[in-house]
């Protein structure tokens, strides 16, 4: 992958049929992981307490019922057919969602969006033809509705992180019940008093050593992702169709949906509550729409219907006819995975059970990192640190400070728990938070998105929401039995997510109240007597328009500022890439002699930055190809905050996207800086006059590093354009500055005590312990300059 261009296997997706059966292949190892090793633990926490199996075999069949049509309805017709198709230009997940819908309501939680954004080629889907369909008269109103009270934003904002949190809190709890779940067969070959100590200890060290590894990358031993998987599918098929054809071969007619009202008849209020035990039946459905951003939607469709969705059935299926000819009377001991597995080949199963938690266990702990590098993106998260582990495969990203987080936590809930029981009612009622979190959200999609009906958004809804609610419900029962673990740890991310993201509004609204006009910095000159030094001087910012606070807050204590003056403002944008050619948006800031320009670099949610050797290259070529290009009359221009500020703001691409544009070369010679335009040498053009008195450095007789710019011969560059190249490229030698603020926050006198203890307590807390702000390079020390700033808001 270019990790640039952000173009991963999505591109080459459509290719042939043998990428996609290949990418088929390989999304088992990466999507399917946690949903195949649920045939380890969902009898076994069905039939834990709430019912027991009698002679009649009615309990088990009614189970088998349930769990055959909880996987057809849900990650089948759901997830395959209806919800992989609500895709945000190829990504999946919750917040995939949400950005489609922030997108075609115009209720982006991001403060700095603009108009210009907009103009994206991937911020609308205009290759789904039902984008073009006029919104009907409930979406135009829905749609209105959004756009227009604040409330209903926030609590779209709300709904969409309590999904995340469940996520992040699956992704504790999975690899808990999955490798002690894998673990415990290991009671068939022990016994019972070495069994009790050896299982927990074992579960502890396979976990510790799965989160010691996640530094690695998956990419190192990914390639035996699929194999296991695929093993352990075929294994569990071979087995349960062995037990349908050796024990119970009339197992098939419990597929009927008879005797689901057989069961319920029957254990009444036991069985209503059991319903969180079937519930893990469909645990990791969520990954396929997740993880959609890797694979494609036919790949995921293909491996589901064609090999993991008859798997899972004939194992349930076995296990159900293993069960129904060795009742034993008086208890529930004999059920469960490893009972149905024939004694010769259980240690064999048992490895590849292990193996495959692992993976399971993986792709839910790689599908954390991947959603919190998202909200960290849309400001909902705190900046921590953000390494790619694999050059080559998109998505593949470690984060040190969650990896042990999410370690400590489900160490804590091994230990806590010991037994699949709590372990199944905890990662149950987080899974069925995230199918309704989901289901509200592409009701709305539905309409919003795809111009559909209302009609089916609310068959949509009423279908898929009354069977889980269904399920909800009866996991909600079992809050004091283990449930309450996942609303626990939703709640401390939720207070963290939205703690950060409200100081964030508040911080960036504060610099919009408080911005100051270029009329003000253009005054300066006169009364302050200012002077400029050479160099370019990098100023960030998160404001879209106008000088910032914490500049004139520079300026004023110290009147000096470079050569060329440049407001750089990294954001980013409710789109999963930007395209590298729309990746900046550049425009001049006053007269032209006063050499100052504003640069917005605009970044998708799941975009890699670049370095920063590279990254000053592309932006300093954007300037200087803004600069040629400003003579050119069909340059692509944007208006920007028309009305507020005389801005106007030019799309331009990275160096790749434009060969035959403005090219650097850089030599450390001891030279002058020129223009060179195709081999011929341009003469050196005067500085222009400013009113602001200019200091230059002695020259130095060391080598020191020479710029050209190489511009083409057409369309011709006029005198003033060409003397703002000549300037950009003298203050380019001379290096980049980079001034960055330094500011604190504090709530007013006279706010709310929420207020003060959100953006004095939580926020400081949160911001003071995070990462550095993690622009799109690495700043060097010897160049930076901080200003501190209190801002009272």
């Amino acid at each position: 992958m270019d990790l640039e261009t952000g173009i991963d296997r999505n591109q080459v997706k459509k290719e042939s049929w043998r990428t996609i059966l290949t990418l088929a292949y390989q999304s088992l190892g990466v999507v399917y992981g946690d949903l195949s090793i649920s045939p380890l633990y969902v009898y076994k926490s069905t039939f834990a307490e709430d019912i027991e199996h009698s002679e009649t075999n009615e309990e088990i069949f009614g189970v088998l019922s349930f769990v055959f049509w909880t996987l057809t309805l849900v990650p089948l017709l759901k997830y395959v057919f209806i919800v992989l198709r609500a895709d945000d230009n190829g990504e999946g997940g919750t917040f995939a969602l949400y950005s489609l819908l922030c997108r075609h309501a115009r209720v982006s939680s991001l403060p700095n969006s603009q108009s210009a954004d907009e103009e994206l080629t991937d911020y609308k889907k205009e290759r789904d033809t039902r984008s073009l369909k006029p919104n009907s008269g409930f979406g135009s109103g829905l749609k209105s509705t959004l756009e227009k009270h604040r409330v209903l934003q926030r609590c779209l904002l709300v709904l969409a992180l309590i999904g995340t949190c469940m996520v992040i809190g699956d992704g504790v709890l999975t690899p808990a019940i999955s490798v002690f779940s894998a673990v415990s067969g290991l009671e068939f070959s022990m016994s019972e008093k070495h069994h009790k100590y050896v299982e927990l200890p074992i579960a502890c060290i396979v976990l510790i050593g799965l989160f010691a590894l996640q530094h690695y990358g998956t990419h190192r031993v990914g390639f035996l992702f699929a194999p296991i998987v695929l093993a352990w599918l075929l294994c569990i098929s071979v087995i349960g169709l062995y037990n349908i054809l050796h024990f119970n071969p009339t197992v098939y007619k419990a597929l009927s949906p008879y005797y689901m009202y057989k069961f319920l008849k029957k254990t009444q209020k036991g069985g209503w509550m059991s319903l969180g035990g079937i519930l893990l039946c469909i645990t990791g459905s969520e990954a396929m729409f997740a993880d959609l951003g890797h694979f494609s939607q036919l790949s995921i469709q293909i491996a589901f219907t064609s090999l993991v969705y008859p798997a899972l059935v004939l194992a349930y299926m076995g296990q159900a006819a293993y069960i129904s000819t060795h009742y034993t009377k008086g208890g529930n001991s004999d059920i469960g995975f490893y009972i149905s597995v024939p004694e010769k080949v259980r240690w064999p199963v048992l490895v590849i059970a292990v193996l495959a938690a692992v993976v399971g266990s993986q792709a839910i702990i790689t599908g954390t990192f991947s959603i919190i590098k998202q909200c960290s993106a849309l400001d909902c998260f705190p900046r921590v640190k953000i390494v790619h582990t694999s050059s080559k495969i998109h998505g593949q990203i470690y984060i040190p400070e969650i990896n042990w987080i999410l370690m400590l936590l489900c160490l804590a809930v091994t230990i806590g728990f010991r037994d699949t029981k709590r372990m199944g009612n905890a990662s149950g009622f987080a899974v069925i938070s995230v199918m309704l979190v989901t289901t509200c959200l592409m009701s709305l999609v539905i309409v919003l998105c795809w111009h559909r009906s209302i009609f089916f958004a609310i068959c949509f809804v009423f279908f898929f929401g009354t069977i889980e609610a269904l399920y909800f419900s009866a996991s909600l029962v079992k809050f004091h039995q283990g449930a309450w673990v996942p609303v626990a740890l939703a709640l401390c991310f939720f207070f963290v997510m939205y703690v950060w993201h409200y100081g964030t509004v508040r911080k960036y609204e504060f610099e919009v109240q408080n911005k100051v006009s270029i009329n003000w910095l253009l005054s300066l000159g006169p009364s302050l007597g200012i002077v400029r030094v050479r160099g370019i001087g990098l100023v960030h910012t998160e404001l879209v328009s106008g000088i910032p606070a914490i500049f004139s807050h520079f300026v004023t204590n110290l009147p000096a500022f470079h050569q060329v003056l440049v407001f750089l403002c990294i954001k980013s944008v409710p789109v999963p890439h930007v395209r590298p050619e729309e990746r900046f948006l550049v425009g001049q800031i006053g007269p032209r002699e006063y050499r100052l320009y504003r640069c917005i670099v605009r970044y998708g949610y799941r975009d890699v930055h670049k370095d920063d050797m590279e990254f000053e290259n592309d932006l300093v070529c954007s300037i200087a190809e803004f600069l040629r290009s400003g003579s050119s009359p069909d340059c692509n221009i944007l208006s920007e905050d028309s009305g507020k500020e005389d801005d106007k703001m030019t799309v331009v691409g990275t160096r790749s996207t434009h060969a035959d544009g403005i090219q650097l070369s850089e030599d450390s010679v001891e030279m002058t800086a020129e223009i060179t335009t195709l081999g011929q040498k341009e003469i050196r053009s005067p500085s222009p006059p400013v009113r602001q008195r200019e200091i230059r450095s002695p020259p130095m007789p060391q080598r020191r590093k020479k710029v050209r710019f190489i511009v083409p011969e057409s369309p011709k560059i006029q005198t003033g354009a060409r003397e703002e190249l000549q300037e950009l490229m003298e203050a380019r030698e001379a290096g980049i500055a980079y001034i960055v603020g330094n500011t604190y926050m504090n709530a007013k006198q006279g706010s709310s005590w929420m207020k003060r203890f959100a953006i004095n307590y939580g926020y400081e807390f949160l911001r003071r312990n995070s990462r550095t702000a993690s622009y799109a390079l690495n700043i060097p020390h010897a160049s930076t300059l901080e200003v501190g700033m209190i801002y009272h808001v």
